[in-house]
């Protein structure tokens, strides 16, 4: 039930994720969480995906293309911080979720940086649905990743009470600084 980061997630994804449903994929990287999400919304919904990496959003089209059931997937080669620019202003999200870090088996000193990420989640919370949820896996191991963190946990800890819940899920006994996981859900 709670193997890793990655589990958890998947879990939270299939709990709050329906047929019909926009979501967004923040940090597509090989296109893991894509792919489930393009399953989860169905032929009804929309998956929006954004990476910084052209080879990222290019290994995804791939993967898309091959195991995919529903042609139901925007991609763009952008930076989270622009999502304003591929997502309608008016559109409401159900779900966003965020790996922070690097691309695995990629160049490790391209790396997600505290500002353009604080920017993206202040553009998905104005987005998110009611009862919507924001995941953002915080993979804080390698240089830059523990400033990230602590920046966004700043930022969310500061999110006002009456609109949103704001957890964290954190394996307490793993080695080798284990991700963290943000649980954000609009309340209203």
């Amino acid at each position: 039930m709670f193997q890793n980061i990655v589990t958890v997630t998947h879990q939270i994804m299939k709990k709050k994720i329906h047929n019909g449903d926009h979501v967004l994929d923040a940090t597509v990287g090989k296109g893991n969480d894509t792919l489930l999400l393009s399953q989860l919304v169905g032929p009804e919904g929309i998956v929006y995906g954004l990476d910084i990496q052209a080879q990222a959003i290019a290994f995804a089209e791939k993967r898309l293309s091959e195991e995919a059931k529903f042609k139901n997937t925007k991609l763009f080669v952008k930076d989270h911080s622009e999502l304003d620019q591929v997502i309608p202003a008016d559109e409401k999200l159900q779900l966003a979720i965020f790996n922070l870090g690097y691309l695995p088996s990629g160049d490790k000193e391209i790396i997600t940086q505290s500002e353009t990420t604080i920017k993206a989640i202040q553009t998905v919370l104005e987005r998110l649905d009611k009862m919507g949820v924001l995941l953002i896996a915080s993979y804080v191991g390698h240089p830059g990743g523990m400033e990230e963190f602590e920046a966004v946990q700043s930022y969310l800890e500061k999110c006002d009470q009456k609109s949103y819940n704001v957890a964290m899920f954190n394996f307490l006994n793993q080695k080798n600084l284990p991700p963290r996981l943000f649980i954000v859900e609009r309340r209203q």
